[in-house]
């Protein structure tokens, strides 16, 4: 015999508007707003992790900023698209760009 299935007769409106409610601050607290501390999103955290497990120090030879990121989105970061892990990069290594707080 079939399960006997149970629906909720809700409007659209107040479905949706919970769940862009529920993700919009799941956004802001775990990826738009830096930690309180060490100031760092967790994009730019996977990055800096990243460049740790392999010994990528200021004292070894050039590396490609292509293969960082590769790992990065390989072994860490959950979201699709290199190009949110290349901008984190390269406002981590701007000066003026990047504020510890």
């Amino acid at each position: 015999m079939a399960a006997e299935e149970k629906y909720l007769d809700l409007p659209l409106e107040d479905v949706m508007g919970d769940r862009f409610g529920r993700y919009s601050k799941y956004i802001i607290q775990d990826r738009a707003l830096p930690d309180a501390r060490d100031g760092l999103k967790p994009v730019q955290r996977r990055i800096l992790f990243a460049m740790h497990e392999e010994k990528n120090t200021h004292d070894k030879g050039f590396r490609k900023s292509a293969k960082t990121v590769g790992t990065v989105i390989g072994n860490y970061h959950p979201h699709g698209g290199d190009s949110s892990v290349y901008e984190a990069m390269v406002r981590l290594s701007q000066t003026w760009n990047f504020a510890m707080y």
